[in-house]
């Protein structure tokens, strides 16, 4: 990945934290209302699952995936990920 200008004015490193920023915030939120073993990788691990098929869309929609995220599909995907034998990190 190269650092070029983004349409959305940052760079790839500014999106990364950014993003990671987000992931998180979001996984701090889990962590209080019980969901003790929630981390940022997972959570954007989660979110970018989707991603592969479609491709990596707008800002926008990824800032809305992570913060809009419910902690059921987010335990339905972990718990997927363990049935199909993905190592968890």
């Amino acid at each position: 990945m190269t650092d070029e200008v983004r349409l959305d004015g940052m760079d790839e490193a500014e999106l990364n934290r950014t993003i990671r920023e987000l992931c998180e915030s979001k996984a701090e939120e889990f962590r209080m209302i019980g969901y003790e073993q929630a981390t940022g990788p997972e959570i954007w691990e989660c979110v970018s699952d989707k991603y592969h098929k479609k491709g990596t869309p707008a800002l926008h929609a990824i800032v809305n995936d992570i913060l809009s995220l419910k902690v059921t599909n987010f335990m339905n995907f972990i718990t997927l990920s363990i049935y199909r034998g993905e190592k968890r990190r």
